[in-house]
């Protein structure tokens, strides 16, 4: 094609620039865009495509003759790997990322094959079809670009600047630190092809690395001494059902006026419901390194030395499981994945490359009926749910967007915060539905054992008229961010002969720090480790100011105390206590 001249100067070819970049960007946005419009995460991911889409510009830019045949060979790899994330949503509805990988590779084949193949329809083929005649069509739009060597140099370079040594040397600027300017730059260039792949693959290298020494450094812990099980012997099913970022204070069952645990109120009768325990961080990687092992405020290392839950309750006899619909391998959950790797089996859920993405903790109630379903005797099973965690709306289905107006509402809570705190209480609503269906599902299977719920820390949503407080902030501790639900059900056959009655305890000051205490004594473990004063549920308990704060800045702890909500607690029924 002759270059068009007017006024004696070569016009910009915008019209063959534009089809170019849709080409290059159709491998990554035709499933950002379904993504978009199932709203099944946020738009930065989609943002940062459509950008770096752009930057296969620059090969046909600087080689104008041989445009198509550039082009076709970039597109041919695009295509490839686009394939994948593609497939995986139209699979699982979420977005490719390298908690994929790691279940890839740590499955073994015929694992594997099922993860990909469990979901696999006819109409799989025909929509790869479509997908590629598509890319066909843009290619066959692609000619050579009509700019002047000056003009092609010029928007090479503004392009290879903007979308690559600016957002580079920014990092640099702000960080100076290596690992973390490249930590920040994968999570820029992550969400287009092909680099999903590429950078997945480079951080489930690095993540699984860290996790394998974490595990090596387990397998080295002593066992607990003169472990005794009063239950030896017996048939039992025990579960630990950990929630995320909910605040008690936003519960019916504690209290809260709009009727956000209507499953749960109906159950109450059958369950032991603790009204004073709080978490001793408001993080849940941090708050789970105590809840989980013998750490505490005063060994906040002792997650590293000492043996967890997990390996307790295998000393013990038990076969164990966890069941977790967080992400699993990201740099932040790599040690959560370390601690569902301590179990013998685990069911992966929640593979999303963005924490914000939609995401049901209904999911895990499928797994759970299977695993109740083994044969084994003795069952010991840790559900980790996504709860009610930013961002709230992504946490429910449409049918449980049930509060959407100021019905209960408290005055200081502005028309701008209100979505957010109707969809923190239509969370709570759903998160509901889960734990009373995985109470409800365990109950039918007719068990000897019990069902803890806890949730990880709280969150605070606009519930102070000071502050504007959403989410958690050690630094600037409020109440909510630390008062949790802790909730036990007993099933009929444990009770008949285990009859503790927990009225007494129920409004016990108890920190979650000291929870493998109290499991240990609900299960009938007894070990020279183990301290009765720090069970809940024990006579000898003691009661222990309430630490919360970094252990590692000691002078940074304060005593919940002195953050408490001043105004009494609800009334508990008479006829809470378990029976």
């Amino acid at each position: 094609m002759q270059a068009q001249v007017m006024s004696g100067q070569q016009r910009w070819d915008w019209a063959g620039l534009g089809w170019l970049f849709l080409f290059f960007w159709y491998f990554s946005g035709v499933t950002h865009l379904l993504i978009q419009l199932t709203g099944t995460t946020g738009f930065a991911s989609f943002r940062q495509a459509f950008l770096l889409s752009a930057i296969w510009l620059i090969p046909v830019l600087l080689f104008p003759a041989r445009a198509r045949a550039i082009t076709g060979g970039i597109g041919l790899l695009l295509w490839a790997c686009s394939l994948v994330g593609l497939g995986y949503f139209c699979i699982y509805g979420q977005q490719f990322s390298q908690s994929v990988i790691f279940i890839m590779f740590e499955s073994n084949m015929a694992e594997s094959s099922e993860y990909f193949a469990q979901y696999f329809a006819w109409w799989m083929v025909p929509v790869y079809l479509l997908y590629t005649l598509g890319a066909w069509l843009l290619w066959q739009r692609v000619r050579p670009l009509a700019f002047s060597r000056n003009q092609a140099l010029l928007l090479s370079l503004a392009l290879f600047v903007a979308l690559l040594a600016y957002p580079l040397g920014k990092q640099v600027y702000k960080h100076g630190n290596w690992p973390v300017v490249l930590e920040k730059f994968e999570a820029r260039v992550e969400p287009a092809v092909p680099w999903q792949l590429v950078v997945g693959y480079r951080k489930y290298l690095e993540q699984l690395g860290d996790m394998q020494l974490l595990l090596d450094g387990n397998a080295k812990v002593a066992p607990l001494q003169q472990l005794q099980d009063a239950q030896a012997g017996q048939p039992s099913t025990l579960v630990l059902v950990i929630g995320e970022s909910t605040n008690r204070q936003r519960m019916s069952l504690y209290g809260y006026p709009r009727a956000t645990t209507p499953k749960l109120d109906k159950l109450r009768e059958q369950l032991a419901v603790f009204d004073n325990v709080v978490t001793p961080r408001p993080y849940t990687i941090e708050a789970l390194q105590q809840v989980l092992t013998f750490a505490d405020e005063q060994n906040p290392d002792a997650y590293l030395t000492t043996p967890s839950i997990m390996n307790m309750m295998k000393q013990a006899g038990y076969k164990t499981y966890w069941i977790t619909n967080q992400q699993t391998m990201t740099k932040r959950n790599t040690m959560l994945t370390t601690f569902s790797k301590q179990a013998d089996e685990q069911v992966y859920l929640n593979n999303n490359l963005n924490q914000n993405a939609r995401q049901y903790d209904g999911d895990v109630l499928k797994p759970f009926g299977k695993i109740l379903a083994d044969s084994a005797p003795r069952k010991f099973v840790i559900i980790h749910l996504l709860g009610t965690h930013m961002s709230y709306k992504y946490r429910y289905p449409a049918e449980y967007d049930q509060f959407t107006d100021r019905q209960g509402v408290p005055d200081w809570v502005t028309d701008d915060q209100l979505p957010t705190y109707n969809s923190y209480d239509n969370a709570v609503l759903y998160n509901d539905f889960v734990v009373s269906s995985l109470i409800e599902q365990f109950s039918a299977s007719k068990p000897n054992g019990f069902l803890l719920y806890l949730a990880d820390h709280g969150e605070a949503v606009f519930d102070s008229p000071k502050g504007n407080v959403l989410g958690r902030n050690e630094g600037k501790p409020t109440a909510p961010m630390y008062t949790i639900p802790f909730m036990l059900w007993t099933s009929e056959q444990w009770r008949s002969h285990s009859p503790a009655s927990y009225q007494a305890e129920l409004s016990r000051p108890y920190s979650s720090s000291n929870l493998i205490h109290t499991w240990a004594d609900l299960a009938g473990l007894r070990a020279a480790e183990l301290d009765p004063s720090k069970s809940l549920v024990s006579a000898n308990f003691k009661e222990r100011p309430l630490m919360i704060g970094d252990p590692y800045q000691p002078k940074s702890l304060i005593d919940f105390s002195l953050i408490k909500p001043k105004a009494p607690a609800p009334a508990r029924p008479a006829d809470l206590a378990q029976k």
